[in-house]
């Protein structure tokens, strides 16, 4: 049986596939120290473009109606920093592309009393497009899920959920994992799907640099690609390919 990788390669299965990128901060060249968490913003339009030119952007609420469009991509920025609002969203409105923001709301309300701007506020995050960017969940504290215990994981959750709710946010139920990690041995790992499925959680994220099909083979073990800071365009293109440099 072919991998994902694989009909990436030979280009099969183009309505079935779906790519999802994962990035971090965005910043101008001139600004950005080597850090795999930052694209620049020359590197991200350069990749904007070919993606536009390549992909249809979706957002995870969209894919059971628009399941049958071809080569599909998820553009997926982790921890809604403010340099997302300044950067990432001027690009999206430039080449019409959509992209979902993983919000961890602990970050946000503790930078709300700070004199320093890492993060949007909440009055940010509710105003941004929605026609551009759909809000998600990135848990309240951004702990390793791996290290806590399953009811503790459910509480962070629930808080999670709860203070998009308060704020009046729109978001949809589907959670990127700090770290990307999660409980793997087997009865932890079963139990905290459950507390997922019982969160009303619809898909959660993990690394992987896997390319994902849809619908999910494991909706709570979905694979991202990661993209970096020196990653060239080439690089970037052999990774919409495979998902990772290598098979």
């Amino acid at each position: 049986m072919l991998t994902n990788a694989v009909k990436g390669l030979l280009g099969l299965s183009k309505r079935k596939t779906v790519r999802i990128l994962m990035y971090h901060q965005v910043l101008p060249k001139k600004l950005a120290p080597k850090n795999d968490l930052i694209v620049t913003t020359e590197n991200l339009e350069e990749q904007f473009i070919y993606i536009k030119n390549n992909f249809n952007t979706l957002f995870f609420k969209e894919l059971d109606q628009e399941n049958s469009i071809p080569n599909k991509i998820i553009l997926t920025f982790d921890d809604g920093y403010y340099n997302n609002l300044e950067y990432l969203v001027p690009l999206l409105e430039k080449y019409r592309l959509k992209a979902t923001i993983f919000i961890p709301t602990e970050y946000i309300q503790n930078e709300a009393s700070s004199s320093e701007k890492h993060f949007m506020n909440f009055d940010e995050i509710k105003n941004v497009n929605p026609e551009l960017v759909e809000i998600a969940l990135h848990s309240h504290a951004h702990k390793n899920y791996s290290e806590m215990s399953v009811e503790n994981a459910r509480e962070d959750l629930k808080k999670n959920i709860e203070i998009l709710k308060e704020n009046a946010i729109n978001f949809s139920h589907v959670l990127a994992y700090p770290y990307g990690k999660f409980p793997k041995e087997k009865s932890k790992k079963r139990a905290f799907f459950e507390m997922l499925e019982q969160s009303g959680i619809t898909a959660a994220l993990r690394i992987g640099n896997e390319i994902e099909s849809y619908p999910w083979k494991n909706k709570f073990e979905i694979n991202r690609i990661d993209i970096k800071y020196g990653d060239s365009i080439n690089t970037f293109k052999w990774k919409l390919r495979l998902g990772k440099l290598k098979l």
